[in-house]
């Protein structure tokens, strides 16, 4: 059962059977994914969780819970700006804290 006082670190889930098997299935693969994601994220200017999904080719059911996760570590931030998404409504574009143009400078 995933623990959830180590939410965002881990995946989080719903007090249900099904919410708890999906968080547990994804927990080897969450830290890798957060990874792809910033990564993503920090070679951009703001992407919504969709664009990320769509650049690492991978489900938005995959990578939409990590993006939530990395915002609660501090690492993306809401820039304000919203694009509308495959479903037609608006979503959050998010920028990485710290962009990679910035890191470089700092190695």
């Amino acid at each position: 059962m995933t623990d959830l006082f180590r939410y965002p670190a881990a995946p989080g889930a719903q007090d249900r059977d099904t919410s708890r098997a999906a968080a547990d299935a994804i927990a080897p693969k969450a830290q890798i994914l957060r990874h792809m994601a910033l990564d993503v994220l920090e070679r951009s200017n703001g992407l919504t969780a969709d664009q990320v999904a769509a650049r690492l080719g991978m489900s938005i059911l995959s990578i939409r819970p990590r993006i939530t996760e990395l915002s609660r570590m501090g690492k993306v931030r809401d820039t304000g700006e919203r694009r509308r998404n495959a479903s037609g409504k608006n979503a959050i574009v998010w920028a990485a804290i710290q962009p990679a143009r910035l890191n470089r400078s700092a190695k």
